[in-house]
């Protein structure tokens, strides 16, 4: 049983995210401000987190921030429909998806079982070699390790599916629509905008540098792809 920490300030939110969780079967843990989410992080095997941006104490952004201090774990940030800045600065310090609020209960569960599902195989498709190999890049899917160069980097459960569906297609233009579709499994429905920013983010750990990439080409009006020039 997978076990899914819930934080928001407000409890009735709380309450009714477990109740949706609870009976889709997994297990929730649950906090009202960014530093017992920390503490629950720390002390529990916790698998995915759902977490509030505003919120007492420590807000939900700065409680990103460190978790990604210490693990890869898959994050989704509840938002309000207006916040706009709050879902893109959430994605750059390493949310790998967000929901705003007032939220579907049948999206959410479709959401959290996406993000376990990459957390937990991280890449989803078969491949016939576990080693992916393009310049500098070098990607175990055995063991889900990149290296750039023989130095082993960090990456988010989405930053791996987007750089392995780029690097397994050497050359191929994706759009931001088809990236999103092959990444989480669904329609985009106005969402793709936040590829653009797991793509910022990849190219900061993965090029000497980001604003002339080796590797993580754009192709204006088309989309990206990876590149060994």
């Amino acid at each position: 049983m997978y076990n899914i920490l819930v934080c928001d300030d407000e409890k009735d939110i709380v309450s009714a995210i477990r109740i949706y969780l609870t009976t889709a079967g997994y297990n929730i843990y649950e906090a009202y401000n960014g530093r017992e989410a920390l503490e629950m992080v720390k002390q529990n095997d916790i698998h995915l987190v759902i977490m509030d941006v505003m919120m007492p104490e420590m807000d939900g952004i700065t409680a990103m921030v460190k978790i990604r201090e210490t693990t890869n774990l898959p994050v989704i940030m509840l938002t309000a429909k207006s916040e706009d800045t709050d879902k893109i600065l959430g994605l750059e310090v390493g949310a790998d998806d967000y929901i705003t609020k007032p939220f579907n209960p049948v999206e959410l569960i479709a959401r959290v079982k996406s993000q376990l599902r990459r957390y937990m195989q991280l890449g989803g498709g078969k491949l016939v070699s576990s080693n992916i190999v393009l310049g500098g890049i070098a990607i175990n899917d055995d063991s889900k390790q990149v290296t750039i160069d023989g130095e082993l980097i960090s990456l988010t459960p989405t930053e791996y599916d987007i750089l392995k569906l780029l690097m397994t297609n050497k050359g191929t233009v994706f759009s931001p629509k088809e990236i999103y579709k092959a990444v989480w499994n669904e329609d985009p429905l106005g969402a793709e905008g936040s590829v653009a920013v797991h793509i910022r983010h990849l190219r900061e750990k993965i090029e000497i540098n980001p604003a002339e990439p080796r590797y993580l080409k754009v192709i204006w009006g088309r989309g990206y792809r990876m590149e060994d020039n």
